[in-house]
């Protein structure tokens, strides 16, 4: 054939180089996440095809975090990015108003269960079917204005509920900017489904019977998962950085403690505040780590599910010993 019709032939070949070089540069597509937890979603979604990038280093804070000129070139540089929203990061909107790419805050994304700081669950913001959940009350030891009663709870990703939901904005997205590799986005994004579907019913099974259980926390970042499976932490023992309470304070909290009996202290790693120690002295108390981000764990198709299994597996192995 190709002897036949030469021009034919070559047309036929151009046009097959063409659309794999097309399909090469758009399987490489620069995905840009702003924490690791949605770099771990957007990483199921992509599996086989790409890797997502994550703006904040381990051990960043989102809520604090000073952006450096290279972090400024990859937000503008990346094809689509995603972040929680102003109410997590701060510190980005000005740099995503010099973009002309796709940026997606996912608490803005239809369908996310939303929760504000102080709402017990008849009054939470849910915009999907979400049952099952336990009334969720807890007196706070606040003095982080982040946190302030009211104000949206930003750590919507430890509900596998919403995950699945960014998944699906995630497989959209790249399937219209990839329509090559479109089949499979929406392939993986269904089989994350699934497999967050089997994940919950493990999760309940090993949390089944702990609700009664005290324990307190450091940072007030757990409300989703808690609520999710019936958890309930006593009290938040807020630390704003390096400022350390007034001596009044932590002898109300040590009080506190004492009250309790037994009971779990989890800080978040990598950091555990030195508060810890003092307020821990001398009472049943052991000290534990909640990591709501995800921060050793591989960037592959699993490990959002490894980020709350990992949770469950702390909370479960601390007050399963009391």
């Amino acid at each position: 054939m190709l002897r036949l019709f030469p021009a034919l032939g070559l047309l036929l070949i151009s046009f097959s180089l063409s659309f794999a070089v097309q399909a090469q540069s758009q399987s490489q597509l620069r995905v840009l996440t702003s924490i690791k937890p949605l770099q771990l979603i957007a990483a199921a979604v992509q599996d086989g095809v790409g890797q997502p990038d994550v703006l904040l280093p381990p051990g960043a804070s989102p809520h604090h975090y000073a952006l450096r000129p290279s972090d400024v070139r990859r937000v503008r540089d990346a094809d689509l990015l995603y972040w929680i929203g102003q109410d997590l990061e701060s510190f980005l909107p000005r740099v995503l108003a010099g973009r002309d790419k796709p940026s997606v805050a996912v608490q803005d994304v239809p369908g996310m269960a939303l929760r504000h700081f102080g709402d017990s669950d008849e009054h939470q913001d849910d915009h999907a079917d979400h049952a099952d959940h336990a009334d969720h009350a807890h007196a706070a030891d606040q003095h982080d204005h982040a946190h302030r009663p009211g104000s949206l709870d930003a750590h919507l990703w430890l509900l596998p509920a919403n995950a699945r939901i960014i998944a699906g904005k995630i497989a959209a997205d790249l399937a219209q900017a990839d329509p090559a590799n479109a089949a499979r986005y929406q392939a993986n994004a269904k089989a994350f489904g699934q497999r967050l579907d089997a994940l919950d019913q493990r999760l309940k099974t090993r949390l089944n019977g702990l609700a009664g259980k005290p324990y307190f926390v450091f940072h007030e970042a757990y409300d989703y998962f808690e609520a999710a499976y019936g958890l309930n932490h006593a009290g938040v023992f807020s630390v704003l950085g390096e400022v350390q309470p007034g001596a009044q304070h932590v002898a109300a909290m040590r009080e506190r403690l004492q009250q309790a009996g037994p009971t779990c202290v989890f800080s978040e790693p990598p950091f555990r505040p030195r508060l810890a120690q003092t307020l821990t002295a001398g009472l049943p108390v052991t000290l534990a780590e909640l990591d709501s981000m995800g921060g050793t764990l591989p960037v592959d198709a699993k490990g959002y599910e490894a980020l709350l299994e990992n949770m469950a597996g702390e909370l479960a192995s601390c007050l399963e010993a009391l």
